[in-house]
């Protein structure tokens, strides 16, 4: 199910999207805000590093603002951003082998949380990153999307242009060598 439709309010998304293909900069910002959040943390999950992440989500807006004129609005528009995403990811991990090290964690948030808490928090998060970049790029697509992000297998399956039954089975190689990784790492903290 699709960001607008859960929204209830698919027709509102039709008209942003209409709205921005005519020019309208306050439509377009109005998508930017409803879905750069899902892109941004999808290339962080993709790419390992905030600032590709950023560098990546930019990109794809840039791509859509491009676009649009072509874009049907009675298409959904999650299943093409989510399509630009990891093609934009795939370029930018051939230009750059990611590397996952510390400063890589997002900053501690400030919060009345138990700093103990905080810390078991971004360890797991640096261990999620550290198990993420030992998958092949493919495994780690469908993970992050199937697993992270929610989608269906179908929908995945479309995303990557590719067979259920693959998707299928890369999800069960990427999820085997994730565990895998994450008890190896869990073994050596002990």
């Amino acid at each position: 199910m699709s960001i607008a439709h859960s929204m209830g309010e698919p027709t509102v998304m039709r008209q942003w999207i209409a709205r921005a293909k005519s020019g309208d900069s306050a439509a377009f910002e109005q998508l930017l805000a409803l879905h750069g959040r899902m892109v941004l943390r999808m290339a962080q999950r993709l790419l390992l590093n905030d600032a590709d992440a950023q560098d990546a989500a930019q990109e794809v807006f840039r791509r859509l603002h491009r676009s649009l004129h072509k874009f049907q609005e009675d298409r959904d528009l999650v299943p093409w951003l989510y399509r630009v995403t990891v093609n934009i990811c795939h370029d930018q991990r051939k230009r750059r082998k990611p590397a996952v090290t510390l400063e890589d964690v997002p900053e501690l948030a400030a919060s009345e949380a138990d700093p103990e808490q905080q810390l078991n928090a971004q360890q797991r998060r640096l261990l999620l990153r550290a198990a993420l970049a030992s998958l092949s790029e493919r495994e780690r697509d469908v993970i992050v999307l199937r697993d992270l992000e929610g989608r269906s297998t179908g929908e995945v399956a479309d995303i990557l242009g590719t067979a259920e039954t693959t998707v299928r089975s890369q999800i069960s190689t990427g999820r085997v060598k994730l565990k895998r990784r994450l008890q190896e790492s869990m073994e050596r903290k002990s």
